[in-house]
């Protein structure tokens, strides 16, 4: 019995995302997103789960956006419950990429203090995407509890998704300038004068930050 041509295409699709090579991965993610079928949804989120390759992964989430959000997004949540982090965070970044705000629920505190960093740093981009008019506030003060965290990174990351709330987040980093632990301290002033001088480098307010830290002071006394 012969199949169908948009059968075998689907089957040759399906069966190039779990092909050795990552190039016959990546045409297959691509065919994938050029001619959309609902029935590629669930291969492509299973291999995001498990793809090894930071191109192919792009394009997993490309193909997953040129699909309609009412059925990729469901499949997509429940990645998010996942217990293994690539899940989480692969599905968390294809959320932010398809921006449909009925997916904001998902996006709770235990995944933005995942204990993965990765998972963590992809819930925070994902939370600014996705947060609704005014929920700002909440979720800085949310985002504000991992201020300190991680290395250098992971901490820029953090500003940004703050920084992207704008004045919702002025609270949450007065409140962290105070904190007793100096980690937290540096951070939050770091994150401050990027607020107000988005041109200033990480780097050099971080540096900043840590003298003034030193020297006994906060953001506040310093401004």
């Amino acid at each position: 019995m012969t199949l169908p041509k948009q059968d075998t295409d689907r089957i040759r699709v399906l069966q190039g995302l779990e092909n050795n090579s990552a190039s016959t991965r990546l045409r297959a993610a691509l065919a994938a997103g050029t001619t959309p079928d609902p029935r590629f949804i669930e291969g492509l989120v299973e291999r995001c789960a498990i793809e090894p390759e930071f191109h192919v992964r792009e394009m997993l989430t490309w193909a997953l956006t040129r699909h309609p959000p009412s059925m990729t997004v469901p499949e997509l949540l429940h990645a998010v419950r996942s217990e293994h982090a690539q899940a989480r965070s692969q599905a968390l970044h294809t959320l932010s990429k398809i921006g449909d705000r009925q997916a904001w629920p998902a996006i709770t505190r235990e995944l933005l203090t995942d204990a993965d960093d990765e998972v963590a740093r992809t819930a925070w981009r994902a939370a600014v995407v996705l947060v609704p008019e005014g929920e700002e506030p909440g979720l800085a003060a949310v985002l504000s509890t991992q201020l300190g965290r991680g290395e250098r990174e992971t901490q820029r990351s953090l500003s940004r998704a703050l920084i992207a709330l704008g004045e919702a987040t002025v609270p949450a980093l007065d409140a962290a300038m105070t904190d007793p632990r100096p980690h937290v301290r540096q951070h939050a002033i770091a994150t401050e004068r990027l607020l107000r001088d988005p041109d200033a480098g990480f780097e050099c307010v971080i540096e900043e930050a840590k003298r003034v830290v030193a020297l006994g002071g906060t953001g506040a006394q310093e401004g």
